[in-house]
């Protein structure tokens, strides 16, 4: 089954030269493609709800520091990767389904100067491409949702941290309102969504022998976010650079539907620190 999800999920990502679409937004805002910075590069870079303000939370939550080495799992197109670089000083590595979000990881990374501190590989979150007890932080954002196989993907994390090591999640969780509205950023149709409910996620970690020290539920400051956008978005319409870049024409009814799962308590959402 994990093969099949795995290819679905690749198709709901992928858009071909990515990279390249992304420099000619880039370029079409105004921004200098051989100069950018990590401020230029933000409407695209956080590519999960409330963005760059619940990356710095979940961060400051998980205790990162410079000392640390930090896989982020499900890395997209590195946006948390380099903005937990640039703020932190830590070594991140990237792991990501989709090769062509790495190869637009890479690019990006090494045009704003952190390439020295952030690289990035493509593979399968539950079935990693590294040794045991290799980093100090799993980190993983909005990534979950589309892994069928959740004891398998939190034992691979607990693998790979060292003992005492951090794990730190940011997800949408299944609220306790009735089915999620498709389509939604993470998946066109249920066939590659796979939420669980909290109380569920909480039992997975468990079994994984993670032991849960923070869990703070952040649906409410979610849907404030939410609702902003949407206003901004009528107001303004969508600008030259964001998360459409990615997702394509349909990304506005995956926003719609989106603000709607959290008005309806069809979502939840969870900010959780475990420790090995």
């Amino acid at each position: 089954m994990q093969n099949h999800v795995n290819e679905a999920i690749q198709t709901h990502y992928t858009r071909s030269d990515l990279g390249e679409v992304i420099l000619a937004a880039l370029a079409k805002a105004g921004k200098d493609v051989d100069r950018l910075t990590p401020e230029d590069l933000a409407p695209i870079d956080q590519f999960h709800i409330r963005g760059r303000m619940a990356t710095l939370e979940l961060a400051r939550a998980a205790g990162l520091d410079a000392a640390k080495h930090v896989l982020d799992v499900g890395s997209g197109v590195g946006g948390t990767s380099r903005c937990l670089a640039k703020e932190f000083g830590c070594r991140v590595t990237g792991i990501d389904l989709t090769e062509e979000y790495c190869r637009a990881a890479t690019m990006l990374t090494d045009k704003i100067g952190l390439a020295h501190l952030v690289d990035f590989r493509q593979g399968d979150a539950t079935a990693l491409p590294f040794d045991d007890q290799t980093f100090d932080v799993v980190w993983t954002e909005h990534v979950a949702m589309n892994i069928p196989d959740k004891t398998r993907l939190y034992k691979e994390m607990h693998r790979v941290l060292k003992p005492g090591g951090t794990l730190a999640i940011y997800d949408v969780l299944a609220g306790p309102s009735g089915p999620v509205l498709f389509p939604v950023p993470w998946a066109r149709t249920s066939d590659t969504s796979f939420l669980v409910q909290p109380d569920e996620l909480r039992k997975l970690l468990t079994e994984a022998d993670f032991t849960v020290t923070d869990w703070s539920d952040t649906t409410q400051a979610a849907r404030t976010w939410f609702v902003a956008l949407a206003e901004k978005i009528q107001k303004e319409g969508f600008p030259p650079l964001g998360f459409h870049v990615l997702m394509g024409a349909d990304f506005q009814a995956m926003a719609q539907n989106q603000g709607r799962n959290l008005q309806e308590g069809r979502i939840v959402l969870g900010q959780v620190v475990a420790k090995k």
